[in-house]
């Protein structure tokens, strides 16, 4: 019963697709809170039914009448929100009983411009079915005398309980409206910024402790040892020859501080562009090693999900992101592959330290992607003002430091030698002449070692201060970088309406398309449903307490004709809403044989279509979401609310008419002959 039509069908049936990139939104927009007022239980009820939630809104609305928060305001919304994505046989008995209770109550309402008018409007077209063409008339030129927001509102929620009359007058100007509305507000540009997911917040690399403490006692030993033997030496030759002395420990004296300033400059330069030099190096040439000491974990805050070390997907997902973005953002002169090849060591460190910092459950990639594209930029950035290997420059030694060093050295070792001598004429003795020279060479052994653990520690109280200071500077600018990217995120996201607005009006354009198509009018069709299921691959994003919205979606149509029924289905790409194909499929009444439903924890919900003459057809409703509650949200309210929003109910209770009485149901159960008020269920 299929036709052959171009089709994009991406069906897996009795299959299951283990990721769909997923993200919940960090909103309380519409959470209520046990002690909320009637007033917010009202405005959120409102948010809900522009979501296209209609079942949370006439709960949340009701409550808030109960609790005596009433007027045509209120009672317009709770009208709307219990006919919405229903038709009139859906509605139970003391529904419909509430509903002409609400028309009574309206006549003692105050009058208003607005919200009373539009109330009596939506209570008229309840009442149309059987009427003469010139009541209808009548209602319709109210309809449309009405205010625009009242209006729209109407036409769009009344959509399954309007006569087959009424849906045909308005038709043409319900595909105007979604013509306008379909990219209104930069759609395009803006959808795939609700499926970016929420930043986490800036973290960089701490520095690693400073480990001067260790080398003091060593320096305290050393030096010591040190003071002793120059002190021997300095008082035997001042008592030997005092002026000549004198001069030579001045000398002594100078050149020693001269070479330790010096020295201590071109030590730690060395040093530091040594190590730089290396960590690139191995980066670039290994995989990179993640050092506790290094990456302390106390700065990364765990996940809501418990903070247990992520798989190496993780890892390798931040290595390929920064592959990504490096490539993305190009300095002018280098091509993509001589760029990622400069900058292979800096893109291993900085993967290294992106993926330990942010390495946890439940964290994403794209979470800090936000951080990758900063860093990616910046690498650019300081390519182009010449930074971007700014450690060679800063620990590059000049030649007349190591000069002056050098020299200072060599007068310092004469000079220290000339004090030797000096101290060793204060006696004819060959003894004293012995010990002083022995003295002389533990001078210069325990000053060499002072020398060097001086060196080391003045190296590393140095590098702690150097990094730290780096550590304050790069937490600044990433923090601005992730205000900066939330700002904008916040700004451009499209809210849950516009989505819901958007994929309304993409509804109301295909099923037009289909009406053009197969040569239909609303005075053909008997009973219709559409049924808004996720397309893989996609993405998926929502909100706190908010339903699935996704980057990709099957439509799929069911239009009951006096012929039978037919099933018409296409994927739309949501942000440019294009639809590549169709498949179409027709089945007589008898055809069906039943409806059934699974719900499976790791898969989810499907509806079977089974068929008296051929295999089932298994159609995926939602995909399990289990895995992304928040530690507030009840798994079967997410259900619930997924399956309001995909207009379930009434699908499945066509479909399960259809099985159950065939032709018969379908002419029972349509908008033209609505049930009484006061009939049972």
């Amino acid at each position: 019963m299929t036709e052959g039509f171009p089709s994009t069908h991406n069906e897996a049936h009795n299959s299951f697709v283990g990721f769909q990139a997923s993200d919940v939104h960090d909103s309380t927009i519409n959470i209520v809170p046990p002690d909320a007022s009637p007033q917010k239980k009202y405005e959120v009820g409102v948010r809900c039914l522009e979501e296209g939630l209609p079942g949370r809104a006439r709960e949340l609305i009701w409550d808030a009448i109960t609790h005596n928060h009433d007027g045509p305001q209120i009672r317009f919304h709770w009208a709307l929100a219990m006919l919405s994505k229903r038709a009139h046989h859906d509605l139970s008995a003391e529904e419909r009983r509430q509903l002409e209770r609400t028309r009574d109550v309206v006549q003692g309402y105050a009058e208003d411009k607005d919200w009373k008018p539009g109330l009596q409007v939506i209570f008229d077209l309840l009442a149309l079915p059987g009427k003469a063409d010139s009541e209808t008339a009548a209602v319709l030129k109210r309809l449309r005398d009405l205010a625009p927001p009242q209006r729209d509102l109407i036409v769009h929620h009344l959509d399954l309980v309007l006569t087959s009359r009424t849906k045909a007058t308005l038709w043409a100007e319900i595909c105007e409206l979604a013509k306008a509305g379909q990219f209104r507000g930069d759609r395009s540009l803006r959808v795939r910024y609700y499926f970016e997911p929420d930043p986490i917040g800036a973290r960089t690399r701490p520095p690693e402790e400073s480990t001067a403490f260790r080398y003091r006692p060593r320096l305290v030993a050393w030096t010591g040892l040190f003071v002793v033997a120059a002190g021997f030496l300095g008082i035997a030759a001042l008592i030997a020859q005092p002026l000549t002395a004198i001069v030579e420990l001045l000398i002594a004296l100078g050149t020693g501080f001269l070479a330790a300033r010096v020295g201590q400059r071109w030590w730690h330069n060395k040093h530091r562009l040594q190590a730089k030099e290396e960590e690139l190096g191995q980066a670039s040439n290994q995989e990179p090693v993640l050092d506790p000491a290094r990456f302390p974990a106390a700065p990364s805050p765990v996940s809501a999900g418990g903070g247990t070390p992520a798989a190496d997907g993780f890892t390798s997902g931040v290595r390929k992101s920064f592959e990504h973005y490096f490539g993305e953002y190009l300095p002018n002169e280098l091509a993509r592959p001589e760029w990622l090849a400069h900058t292979a060591g800096i893109r291993a460190v900085l993967s290294a330290e992106v993926a330990f910092l942010y390495r946890e459950s439940r964290i994403s990639v794209d979470r800090v992607n936000w951080l990758i594209r900063y860093l990616a930029r910046d690498a650019k950035d300081r390519h182009n003002n010449g930074t971007l290997f700014a450690h060679r420059q800063r620990y590059r030694t000049p030649v007349t430091t190591k000069l002056a060093c050098v020299l200072a050295l060599a007068v310092l070792g004469a000079t220290s030698l000339a004090v030797t001598v000096t101290a060793a004429t204060g006696s004819a003795s060959a003894l004293h002449g012995l010990l002083t020279l022995a003295v002389f060479i533990g001078a210069i052994g325990s000053g060499r070692r002072a020398a060097s653990v001086w060196l080391d520690i003045r190296s590393e109280e140095q590098r702690y201060a150097e990094e730290t200071q780096e550590y304050h500077l790069r937490m600044y600018a990433r923090e601005e970088e992730f205000q900066r990217w939330k700002e904008q995120l916040e700004a451009i996201r499209p809210s849950d309406a516009e989505m819901e607005a958007w994929l309304s009006h993409d509804k109301v354009l295909f099923t037009a398309d289909v009406l053009r198509h197969h040569q239909l009018t609303w005075y053909d069709i008997i009973a219709h449903t559409i049924l808004t299921t996720p397309a893989r691959p996609y993405r998926r994003a929502r909100r706190r307490g908010g339903p699935w919205r996704y980057s990709r979606y099957t439509l799929r149509l069911f239009l009951a004709t006096r012929n039978g029924i037919r099933e018409i289905s296409t994927e739309v790409d949501f942000a440019r809403a294009t639809r590549p194909g169709e498949q179409r499929t027709n089945y007589r009444f008898d055809a069906f044989s039943s409806v059934q439903v699974t719900e499976d924890n790791r898969i989810g919900y499907e509806m079977a279509l089974l068929l008296s003459n051929g295999p089932a057809r298994t159609i995926r409703i939602k995909d399990a979401d289990s895995h992304q509650l928040e530690p507030y949200e009840n798994a079967r309210d997410l259900s619930q609310i997924n399956l309001d929003a995909a207009g379930f109910a009434h699908t499945f209770r066509l479909l399960e008419g259809i099985a159950a009485d065939g032709k018969a149901w379908i002419e029972r159960n349509n908008a033209d002959s609505p049930p009484p008020a006061d009939s049972t269920d």
